[in-house]
This record gives C-alpha cells, sequence and structure tokens, in this order.
C-alpha cells in the first residue's frame, strides 16, 4: 500500500513556483506528489520585471520556468484552471474549465489532497470611482493586463496612472514606453507615500517630472469621464486630465475568498491568518505570500513570500523553522531613476537621529537613520544615487558598527563608505539578497566549494544560492564580494559579459573575426547559453555591425537593436522621434538649409542646433520617419547615427579660412574625418573635434579624439568624455602630417573598438588598459604588436564598405515595414486620422491627408507626401 500522499498547490506565481522548486530540492517529492493550480494560461513568470516586457521578444523571457514543466514525475502542472471551492472537511478542492494536464476531467473537476497550499496571491484594488467601468480602464497585474494597455494604447495619445506607490511607477514607466502623455495621481501629499519621506518624494517627482510625467499628488479622483470608452480624468477639486487610457494601480488586496467561502479565519484587514510555520486554522492547509496575514500583516513584496515557502516545506518535512517577519527593503530603478528604502526608514524608533544630504541641483536625496549613540544604522532612504544600497541595507540586518564619520556613507563620491565598509567587508552573517534570504556566507561558501558545484562567477552564483535572481538590486553586491575574495586568495577574476557568455566583450569580439560568425544564435551556440539578455544581445550587435558592415536591421540581426537603433532614430519622451542628418563639419550649403527648413515646416518638427553642429528635426511619428528620411536623402543628406553607439560628429571651427588665428584648415579636415569615420560601430557612442589653433574653439579636448592645429602639423589628443563624467583628452601624438594624423587615428579607433568592455568610453577604457596611455602610445605609435597594418587594414574595410541606413532602410520594403505606428495597422495609416506635434505633447485631430509611406525610388520624384 502506497504511502505517498498528494500535496496541492493552488497558485503559480512567483511564490507559488518557489515553493515547488524548494519541494523538490529538498526531497519533499520524495513522500508527496505535487499537483500545482494555475489561473493564468502560462507558467510563473517574473512579475517584479513586468514592465520589461514591453521590450522583451515574447513572455518567454520573463518565465521563471521556460521548459513549461518541471520535468520531475511527482509534479503535475495545471494551467488556465480556476480553483471554484474549497472543502476543508472533505479535503478536496474543485476545478473551473480550462484544466489543461493530459487527462483531466474539465470544469467540476473534483481533486482530493492530503496537504493544500494556498498561494493565491493578490489582485488589484480599484477603487469605486464613478466610470471604472469604462473601456480604457485596466489594472496591472498580469502579462494579458499588459498586452490589454498596448492594444489599447494603440489608438491613444495620453494615459493616467491612478495611484503612485511602486506598482503606479512602473505603470506609469509602461505607458512612457508605449508613447503616451502619461499622469501619475496619487492622493497622498507625495509619492511612494509607504517607502519615502516628504523630502524623498520631492526630488522623485522632481526626476520624474523631467521625462515628460506629469505628476499629481494630494488630489483624489472623482470620477472617469466617457461615452463607452475613457475621455478623461475629473479631479476633485481640480482641472480634469484628458486620457483615453486608465490604469488603476491603488494598492492590492489578498485573493482570500476561497479561504473566506471555506470558513478559514482571516486578518482583520483581509488575507488569510496564519502562524509562524504559516498554518492556517485547518491543519492541513497552508498559505504563502500574498494571500497570507502571518500575525495579522499581509506582505506585499515577493521576498517575504519566498520565506514562507521556505518555512512550509520545512515544516512539512518535520523541521520548526519559522516566519517572524520580513525585511521590506526596496530598491528599482523607476523611470530611469535609482529608489532604495530600507529598515527604519522613517526613524520610528526612539530616540533614532536622523543624517541627510540633500542636493537639489542633481537631484540627490540621501537619510540615514542611525541609533541615538550613532554606533548602528537603522534605516535610510536612497532617492537620485541609490549605489550605497547594496552595502547600507545588510549594514542594517548584521548589525555592523558604523565608521567613526557615518555621513561618508552618503557623501557624494562614496559608494558605501571608505575602506573597509564596503560589500566585501561585511561580516559572513550579512544579508545580501533580501528576496532569496542569501548571506555573504553562503555567497562565500558557494565560491569556495570544490568539484562540480563551485560557482565561478556571479551567474555561477546565482544559479547555486539564488541571489541577484529576483529584482536584481544585490548584483553589485554580489559581484564586489566575490571579487574581492578572488582577488584576497590570488585567483583571477572573471570578466565575462554576462551570465549568458563567459567571455569578455574583447573575447567575444576575437571569436567572432576568428569563425566569421553572422549571427547572434549561431554565437551563443558555440560560445554562450540560453536566449541572450539585454546586456549581451546589444554588445554582440555592436559587433557584427563593426565586423561585418551589414545593416542593422538586417532580418537575422534585427531583432538585437535597442529602440533607437531599431528605428534608426532617437525615441523622445513623448514617444516620437528625432530625425538628424549628418552635416560634416558644421558646413552646409543654402540649398541644404532650405531643404531642411522645407521638411521642419511640411512635417510640423521643432528644430533645435546641437553643440556638435548639427541641427535636429523633433516630433516626427515611426510612420513619418521614412517620408522625412527620402526627402532628406534626395537632398543629399544622409544619416548622421544620432541613435547609434558609433560615430556622432567632428566638430570644427572655421579654421585658417577664415579666421585670422587658424593656422590649418580645421573645417576640411574636420569633414575628412567625419566622412572616413562615419558609421563605425563601437562599444560606445564616439565624438571627434579639430580645431584650427591652440585657442581650441572647437573644443577639441572633450572629445574621444581631438585634434589641434599646429604650425608644424596637427596634435592628436585622445580620451577625453563628456557627459556624467568628464576627462580631457590627453597627448597621444605632436606634429603630425594629415598622412600620419589619419593612421594613427584608423590604429587608435579599431585598437578601442577590439578591446574596450561593452559601453566602455574612451577615458575609462584608457584607463582600464595597464600602462594607460603609454600603452595605447605603443600600440598606435610605436606598434609595438605589430598590429598596426592589421588595425589600418581594418578600418580601410569599414570606409570602403560604408552605406547610408536611411537610404537602405527606404529603398527596402522588407525593412519599410516595420515603420507603422499602430500594431493593427501594418498597411496605410487612417486617411482621416493626423496629428499635431507639440513640443510637449501630440494631440489627434481629424484631417484628411496624411503621409504615405511606400518604398522610394530615390532616381525619381519621391513618392511620399507630408501633412497639409
Amino acid at each position: 500500500m502506497s504511502t505517498r500522499q498528494r500535496l496541492v498547490v493552488v497558485g503559480h506565481g512567483m511564490v507559488g513556483h518557489r515553493f515547488v522548486q524548494a519541494a523538490v530540492e529538498r526531497g519533499l517529492t520524495d513522500t508527496h506528489d505535487i499537483v500545482v493550480v494555475g489561473e493564468e494560461p502560462r507558467p510563473a513568470y517574473d512579475r517584479v520585471a513586468l514592465t520589461s516586457y514591453f521590450a522583451a521578444s515574447g513572455p518567454e523571457e520573463l518565465s521563471l520556468l521556460p521548459e513549461g514543466s518541471y520535468g520531475h514525475p511527482a509534479v503535475e502542472l495545471r494551467l488556465a484552471t480556476e480553483v471554484t471551492a474549497l472543502d476543508p472537511q472533505a479535503r478536496t478542492i474543485t476545478l473551473g474549465d480550462g484544466a489543461m494536464a493530459a487527462g483531466a476531467v474539465g470544469g467540476g473537476e473534483v481533486l482530493a489532497y492530503d496537504q493544500l497550499v494556498l498561494a493565491t496571491g493578490a489582485a488589484p484594488f480599484v477603487p469605486p470611482v464613478p466610470g471604472r467601468e469604462l473601456d480604457g480602464c485596466f489594472v496591472y497585474r498580469t502579462i494579458e493586463d499588459l498586452d490589454a494597455i498596448r492594444a489599447a494604447s494603440a489608438h491613444a495619445t495620453a494615459g493616467v496612472v491612478i495611484g503612485g506607490g511602486l506598482l503606479g511607477l512602473e505603470a506609469a514607466n509602461a505607458l512612457v514606453q508605449l508613447g503616451l502623455e502619461t499622469h501619475v495621481v496619487e492622493m497622498a501629499p507625495r509619492l511612494m507615500p509607504v517607502q519615502l519621506d516628504d523630502a524623498g518624494g520631492r526630488t522623485l517627482v522632481s526626476h520624474i517630472a523631467k521625462l515628460g510625467v506629469q505628476v499629481h499628488t494630494g488630489v483624489a479622483t472623482e470620477a472617469i469621464t466617457g461615452d463607452g470608452s475613457v475621455s478623461g480624468l475629473a479631479l476633485r477639486g481640480g482641472d480634469g486630465i484628458d486620457a483615453q487610457v486608465v490604469v488603476f494601480s491603488a494598492g492590492i488586496r489578498p485573493r482570500d475568498a476561497l479561504a473566506r467561502e471555506a470558513g478559514l479565519d482571516l486578518a482583520e484587514r483581509g488575507g488569510v491568518l496564519v502562524d509562524e510555520q504559516c498554518r492556517t486554522s485547518d491543519a492541513r492547509i497552508w498559505a504563502i505570500g500574498e494571500c497570507a496575514a502571518p500575525g495579522g500583516r499581509m506582505y506585499g513584496l515577493v521576498a517575504p513570500g519566498y520565506d514562507m515557502a521556505e518555512v512550509v516545506v520545512d515544516a512539512l518535512l518535520g523541521g520548526a523553522g519559522a516566519f517572524t517577519g520580513a525585511d521590506m527593503s526596496t530598491k528599482l530603478k523607476l523611470l530611469g531613476v535609482d529608489v532604495a528604502s530600507f529598515g527604519d526608514a522613517f526613524a520610528t524608533t526612539e530616540g533614532s537621529l536622523e543624517l541627510v544630504y540633500s542636493d537639489a541641483v542633481a537631484g540627490v536625496y540621501k537619510k540615514l537613520v542611525v541609533s541615538d549613540d550613532g554606533t548602528r544604522l537603522l534605516g535610510g532612504i536612497l532617492v537620485g544615487d541609490a549605489a550605497a544600497y547594496g552595502v547600507l541595507r545588510p549594514m542594517v540586518s548584521s548589525g555592523i558598527a558604523l565608521p567613526e564619520n557615518p555621513e561618508e556613507l552618503i557623501l557624494p563620491g562614496s559608494r558605501g563608505g571608505g575602506a573597509g565598509s564596503g560589500a566585501a567587508a561585511l561580516p559572513d552573517e550579512a544579508q545580501i539578497c533580501s528576496c532569496n534570504n542569501v548571506s555573504k556566507g553562503e555567497i562565500l561558501a558557494a565560491v569556495d566549494e570544490s568539484g562540480e558545484h563551485r560557482c565561478e562567477d556571479v551567474a555561477g552564483v546565482k544559479a547555486c544560492t539564488g541571489a541577484g535572481t529576483t529584482c536584481g538590486s544585490c548584483v553589485g553586491s554580489v559581484k564586489a564580494i566575490i571579487e574581492d575574495h578572488f582577488a584576497r586568495t590570488g585567483k583571477e577574476v572573471s570578466r565575462a559579459l554576462c551570465e549568458h557568455f563567459a567571455l569578455s566583450r574583447q573575447e567575444l569580439f576575437d571569436v567572432v573575426s576568428v569563425h566569421g560568425y553572422r549571427t547572434f544564435d549561431a554565437i551563443v551556440d558555440a560560445h554562450g547559453s540560453g536566449r541572450g539578455c539585454d546586456i549581451c544581445k546589444p554588445a554582440i550587435a555592436s559587433i557584427l555591425a563593426s565586423q561585418l558592415g551589414t545593416h542593422v536591421l538586417a532580418p537575422e540581426n534585427a531583432t538585437l537593436q535597442d529602440t533607437n537603433d531599431a528605428y534608426l532614430a532617437n525615441i523622445q519622451k513623448n514617444g516620437t522621434y528625432s530625425v538628424v542628418p549628418r552635416i560634416p563639419g558644421g558646413e552646409i550649403t543654402p540649398e541644404k538649409l532650405i531643404v531642411i527648413g522645407e521638411v521642419a515646416r511640411d512635417f510640423d518638427l521643432y528644430t533645435k542646433i546641437t553643440g556638435g553642429q548639427r541641427i535636429d528635426l523633433f516630433g516626427a511619428r515611426l510612420e513619418q520617419l521614412p517620408a522625412i528620411w527620402g526627402r532628406l536623402v534626395e537632398a543629399g543628406f544622409e544619416s548622421g547615427h544620432a541613435y547609434g553607439k558609433s560615430l556622432r560628429t567632428v566638430k570644427s571651427c572655421v579654421g585658417s579660412t577664415w579666421c585670422r588665428y587658424g593656422v590649418q584648415d580645421s573645417v576640411g579636415m574636420a569633414i575628412a574625418l567625419e566622412l572616413r569615420y562615419r558609421g563605425l560601430r563601437s562599444p560606445h557612442k564616439l565624438k571627434g573635434g579639430v580645431s584650427g589653433c591652440a585657442r581650441e574653439c572647437a573644443e577639441a579636448r572633450a572629445k574621444d579624439f581631438g585634434v589641434i592645429a599646429t604650425e608644424k602639423g596637427w596634435n592628436l589628443y585622445v580620451g577625453g568624455n563628456g557627459g556624467a563624467t568628464p576627462a580631457h583628452a590627453q597627448l597621444l601624438a605632436g606634429d603630425l602630417d594629415d598622412e600620419r594624423l589619419v593612421r594613427y587615428l584608423d590604429r587608435f579607433l579599431m585598437y578601442y573598438i577590439r578591446t574596450a568592455d561593452r559601453l566602455q568610453r574612451t577615458a575609462p577604457w584608457i584607463d582600464s588598459l595597464e600602462g594607460g596611455l603609454d600603452r595605447v602610445r605603443e600600440v598606435v605609435v610605436d606598434d609595438a604588436l605589430g598590429l598596426g597594418s592589421e588595425l589600418e587594414a581594418e578600418m580601410s574595410r569599414h570606409v570602403a564598405g560604408y552605406f547610408d541606413e536611411w537610404r537602405a532602410t527606404i529603398e527596402d520594403p522588407a525593412k519599410l515595414a516595420r515603420f507603422v505606428s499602430f500594431v493593427n495597422a501594418p498597411g496605410t495609416p487612417d486617411p482621416n486620422i493626423s496629428f499635431d506635434v507639440e513640443r510637449d505633447q501630440i494631440k489627434p485631430r481629424n484631417q484628411a491627408s496624411h503621409p504615405v509611406v511606400e518604398p522610394v525610388s530615390l532616381g525619381s520624384s519621391i513618392g511620399v507626401g507630408a501633412p497639409a
């Protein structure tokens, strides 16, 4: 007679999945058969990273179970199946329609259990606002919700998120990605009221406002207006908001209906009441995750749910583990802004003190809460710069002593303090990954493990311990711990590109060169694993573009590109695109200026002269891009590659042609260099400058390569970068004639492209080389490695193979097919719809004419129209 028991898990979200994983790993399947019933049509997926779904190639990229099953004979997974009833006395559940397991009876099937785990999660709260039933109202919880929001956004210009908490800002991020004018309405006086104080909330608002999101705090929604579908929001005591999409993100409520109807005890504010082992009022029923209320409290983060899952597996195995509370720390990058809250962020501990650093100009707010004697860190808030979070949060949980001057932990330039205060200095018991409850000691144990289970790098530690696999905020600390440990033990630190490739970018560049690979799939099959990620895909796309010179929208590699490269234009905050034609050296004829003016007028584009001596045209819609390119290409313009990790511009002064101080023709040299290096794909963007004399009007020393005229020729400077980490270029060689200048530049750029890390500008690349600039000089000027001719030949191949990506796109119907605004309208746009493109928003208007996008024959008149 079999002694095996049946364990049924109701719910297959992240927490339900973690329970099954733990049950298999810890041997519960030796005595139990597990049946998992999931209501959604797909296996568990990473709901924490839900917004990234819009950038993913499909739902499988978020899947926590990409194979679709657990591959264990004791585990059965049933999807798209609702549990309609629970009978604790009979120890059965009743299933609704849609059971997908082989041999399932379907609707009305009654399934007996010996043990039952409720992991039903939570549901979005939709406040009782009039109009909430209108078409265009959504919640933000599942992939199906996001699909519905995306479909509705294709016909909308503006969206509103009701709720300014964590999920509300994630939803706002989704609307921004979909190109909508975005508003956030929050009843509390600040954003993220549960995590941030007033000052932190104000700092966050300042960041989000710069991104084009309009924030309305301290206001309530009176009604959603519209006739059948949403047309706007009415705010209590204020102006309304015009919008066609409304997303509710006003909190969550535990899904406890099954337990309620079955008579199980519930917490006062909802949720299934459980003890420290997560056992309900019925000894055979357990509850974990957001549907559970240990001690009467619901926990709305994934990390406490994971802890509960482990506790229940332990209890079923006869252990005595207990859930006694959870770390509610959070760190997210919301709309591109770092935000973190940890420990006692609101200084509720008696006698606690606050240390605050605020820089309104930089948009940085940092607060530490310390004990009354200043020896212990109790909590904190970080907005705008959360780099120190990986060190500060474990200091709270481990009780490590604060440094003598704790303010150093948050002052500019710090990353968690001075020497001895980084992640590597934390005690072994410090919790590094709060989502998966992984300590520093467990990370070191995984690294020190001998044999086949030893973890050699971050990817290995993630696989072995689970650290960094959920929200990812601790990955930097994990990496620092591993590198410090390897450095102390004399082991070489891994420079793997990401968890899918053990090779560095430089090694991958060499692999592609030697083997002649032409696709990402061929490279990952031969040298990697998995399906790739947003680190390795663009990096390999850049490598292939550098070596092959093929069009970035070639079918085999188009899906590797980021948003800008994917459409050969820069997406702006309102969802439109900018068009930047190349103007080498800033030199332009009156005829070409007239063409740019006419295009800007005809397409109603905002124009701006850039610091790189070009003219930006802003406000183009996606389907208008080929028409605009066609007009510009026919006039002799080409892509300025403002969207790519490639050469942008070579700036120049007027030089000896016009300036009384000029000693060389800086304009002519700038034009020659820009035309030589145009389209050159590189690890990061490249900028150049040529000044006609030492007065340096072209600011050449602020560029990746700068050329300054002398009486004897040219001085070549390299490694200058502007932006967030400015660096002055350094002199590589002096008094060069034209030929030697070009030769050294060819070598320098190709050496950089070959050996730099992903997204590494020239300044940090030079700093990372052993020997720094001296090493660059040895390779480029002295040809110490004998690579000079080879590097020059590679550049010559690039120059010979150059083609204009705009022209190549408008002449190719397959590539043109990408340029449609509406996913359900792949052909000619609706002739009754046009758009007004303004500086801050896009508003539709009824108008008879609309640009028609067709393949363009550049040898005849352009077959595209412009708005009337």
